[in-house]
């Protein structure tokens, strides 16, 4: 269990790409990681693309950046509703702050557009949001998948298989949560 110990958070909205949320959660409870869905709301169902519900856990006005050591953003049309919330921008503000591990694939770097943590990185992302990523101050690289640092980003959901094992290596790397600090 490569991950034992840690603790992840997956930002889950309405809209989100069933992969991109699925394929992290499992891989990530698979390698010991305590997952939690984090929404606007605690409790609420949201909808993906194809209508797959995903049950938030906690709301992200309930949580802190001390109680993970992960955050990974997923793409489809999310990462614009999960930008409407301040809770869930300063979640993910604070967490690149703090040189937590922060993963974004597809459209979830939209997320990342709305806070400081694109600035001076190396960072890649949908083609769509190209520009988005460019003027929130990152070079652009078109790559499977891009670490900078804490922060990991990745093209769509064929990228996942290297996204998730760079995932799994930033957190090895790094420095555990400070469970229930706040």
């Amino acid at each position: 269990m490569e991950l034992q110990g840690k603790r992840a958070a997956v930002l889950v909205e309405q809209q989100y790409q069933e992969m991109e949320v699925w394929y992290p959660v499992y891989r990530l409870r698979e390698a010991g990681c305590q997952v939690t869905l984090v929404g606007p709301e605690a409790g609420q169902n949201y909808p993906s693309k194809l209508g797959y519900p995903a049950k938030s856990d906690k709301a992200a006005k309930d949580v802190s950046a001390n109680d993970f050591d992960l955050l990974v953003i997923p793409g489809g049309f999310a990462p614009d509703f999960m930008r409407r919330h301040e809770s869930m921008i300063r979640l993910t503000s604070m967490m690149a702050e703090q040189g937590k591990v922060v993963a974004a694939i597809c459209h979830g770097p939209w997320v990342l557009c709305s806070t400081q943590a694109l600035k001076g990185r190396k960072a890649t992302c949908f083609f769509a949001i190209k520009d988005d990523v460019v003027n929130a101050g990152a070079s652009y690289v078109d790559a499977e998948v891009v670490r900078d640092g804490n922060i990991i980003t990745s093209r769509k959901p064929d990228d996942l298989p290297a996204f998730l094992r760079t995932i799994v290596q930033a957190v090895r790397e790094a420095k555990p949560a400070m469970a229930g600090v706040r």
